[in-house]
């Protein structure tokens, strides 16, 4: 199984691949057109490339897109797209600092409009989508081997700093986890390309007003690997063994001879 992971930045990627094999030498990295760089950590029975696309929906788009178009241009596609990181956890749902998150609806927050009545999702303008629902088994499974909690995660653009921002979105959404600004973009790339998703996020701070003091982001991005090296057996177990090979075919036989 080939399982493409995005992050934001270096320190996230970094994080995902130490859950495969940590890299005290450099790692065994394949370039992109556009200047991306794959890190790659082969092995049975899952193999993780992890690329660190940019911060935002755009990049984390742009970049997925690349490495998804390169890997089918090869002949060699991915079975499945996994949005990748640290973010913001809402407490009164449970997300608390350096627990896991894996989203059953990775929705964008913030597109739409502003409206007399308040925001309006693009969907209620008549175009476009605002969210993606992984595969509820593979949710239950991952969340599980990894002790994570599944719920909505959002993504938007510009990061909650305030307590009435962090109250409207919740309003919004109701019970949701979780905030990061890539995984509705990484989700819209891979449905682009018929490839399932998912969104891994650990809880670095909490959503609302900035306090820098008690952000986590070691102990969060520590958990990150963590969540990780539960990855493999988790997608085993939810999709079963990978098939045998198919056996040589018998030589045929020789005609010329008796």
């Amino acid at each position: 199984m080939r399982v493409l992971v995005v992050t934001a930045v270096a320190a996230e990627r970094d994080a995902v691949a130490a859950a495969a094999a940590p890299c005290d030498e450099p790692c065994d990295e394949t370039a992109l057109p556009g200047g991306y760089a794959l890190r790659r950590a082969e092995g049975a029975p899952v193999a993780l490339d992890v690329l660190a696309a940019g911060v935002g929906p755009a990049a984390a788009a742009a970049g997925t897109a690349t490495a998804l178009t390169a890997a089918a241009l090869a002949a060699a596609p991915y079975d499945l797209v996994v949005s990748a990181g640290i973010g913001g956890g809402f407490a009164a749902s449970g997300a608390a600092l350096g627990s896991v998150v894996v989203a059953d609806a990775i929705v964008a927050a913030d597109l739409g409009a502003e409206t007399p009545d308040g925001f309006a999702p693009v969907t209620e303008l008549g175009f476009g989508t605002v969210a993606h629902r992984p595969d509820p088994a593979l949710v239950a499974a991952v969340a599980a081997a990894a002790g994570a909690a599944s719920g909505t995660v959002v993504t938007v653009s510009t990061v909650t700093g305030s307590a009435a921002r962090a109250a409207e979105l919740a309003q919004r959404h109701p019970g949701v986890l979780a905030e990061a600004m890539e995984g509705f973009g990484v989700a819209e790339a891979a449905a682009a390309h018929g490839v399932p998703v998912l969104e891994i996020r650990t809880v670095s701070n909490a959503v609302g007003p900035r306090d820098r003091a008690a952000w986590r982001i070691g102990p969060a991005l520590t958990a990150l690997t963590g969540a990780f090296r539960t990855l493999p057996g988790a997608l085993t177990a939810a999709t079963g063994p990978a098939p045998a090979p198919a056996p040589a075919p018998e030589p045929a036989p020789d005609l010329h001879h008796p």
